[in-house]
């Protein structure tokens, strides 16, 4: 038993290593050993502190300076302008698929070239999808993963109320609560991560329109950790932006693409499915996902991929219905994969 522990441990450390593995964060732990089916797992201290607090350059992101967004035409020998921080506008749409998203950007994560946007520079709420920021904040600050966070009330007083499978007095590690934030949305959870920051929920929200600033993230603004607040607002553009930079956190990956997750409450099972269907689905090779809904920002998605060996970011922002933003997202993966590939 300790030496399965222990070489659960080790591919825990080794998955934040290897950066965009093939293999997720559900297949080498959670279905470790057992093909399909899910099981509990219960994360232990031990767990949390070597997955978290070890001195990984893959938690960490290289240093850099502010973002700047080019709205010039980029050529197709641009280099690198993704991993400077840079968008560049090319219109290479004219073929893409109609999509009913009021929002949407497809972005090569790796020259930072636009193939594909649609009102992409239009400040509009963004839901959950706040919550993206809400991982990077907490994973900056280098807490103590294993810290034992015990959900409260105030965590459940959102500026809107919204249904949740948590309750009240439920006790999780830090870990555990990131997890059940980015692959189930679950709205207490990331309260409770500005609630036990530094400084409070304040400090934790200053945090999070510090690191826009610094990303040039210029028509976001953030109001509160989960996305309720309709006074959380963002840009296509500037998601695309977060998006490629929350791509270089291992754990981020890892736990917002997680498909399945047992929780072992101590009293109880959480058994919790990703938020996205095509993360769910497994047919696509999804590095990093989060989806969004509150009736003021429609069904929102942003998603990590790498798709003909091409790395790339895509945004849909304000789709109608889940169904739409399924099919669009679907549509958008297709269009892409067929794209030629830059040489």
């Amino acid at each position: 038993m300790k030496s399965l522990k222990k070489s659960l441990v080790h591919a825990l450390s080794m998955s934040m290593l290897i950066g965009l593995s093939t293999n997720s964060f559900a297949e080498l732990v959670v279905n470790h050993g057992s093909g399909a089916t899910s099981q509990t797992k219960t994360w232990s201290t031990a767990d949390a502190k070597q997955y978290f607090n070890e001195d990984d350059d893959d938690l960490e992101p290289s240093p850099k300076g502010s973002t700047h967004i080019n709205t010039s035409i980029r050529s197709g020998s641009a280099q690198s302008g993704a991993a400077s921080g840079q968008v560049f506008d090319t219109h290479y749409s004219s073929n893409a698929p109609a999509i009913s998203a009021g929002s949407a950007l497809v972005m090569d994560a790796h020259t930072g070239e636009v193939l594909y946007s649609k009102n992409s520079n239009m400040a509009r709420p963004i839901a959950s999808i706040t919550k993206l920021m809400t991982a990077v904040v907490t994973a900056d600050a280098r807490l103590n993963m294993s810290e034992e966070i015990t959900l409260q009330q105030i965590d459940f007083d959102g500026p809107k109320k919204a249904s949740s499978s948590l309750r009240v007095g439920d006790k999780m590690n830090r870990a555990e609560v990131l997890l059940v934030a980015l692959m189930k949305s679950e709205n207490p959870a990331a309260a409770a991560l500005a609630r036990t920051y530094p400084g409070g929920k304040p400090a934790f929200v200053a945090a999070m329109n510090a690191k826009a600033r610094q990303l040039g993230m210029n028509s976001t603004r953030y109001y509160e950790s989960t996305g309720l607040d309709s006074r959380n607002v963002s840009s296509a553009r500037d998601l695309s932006i977060l998006v490629s930079e929350a791509s270089k956190y291992g754990v981020i990956r890892q736990f917002s693409s997680t498909p399945h997750y047992d929780f072992n409450l101590g009293y109880r099972v959480l058994r919790s499915n990703n938020t996205n269907a095509l993360v769910r689905n497994g047919g696509w090779n999804i590095n990093l996902s989060k989806t969004g809904f509150i009736n003021e920002a429609g069904r929102c998605v942003v998603m990590h991929t790498t798709i003909n060996s091409r790395p790339a970011v895509v945004v849909l922002l304000g789709e109608p219905s889940t169904q739409s933003r399924n099919s669009d997202a679907t549509n958008l993966l297709t269009w892409l994969n067929n794209l030629p590939k830059r040489i």
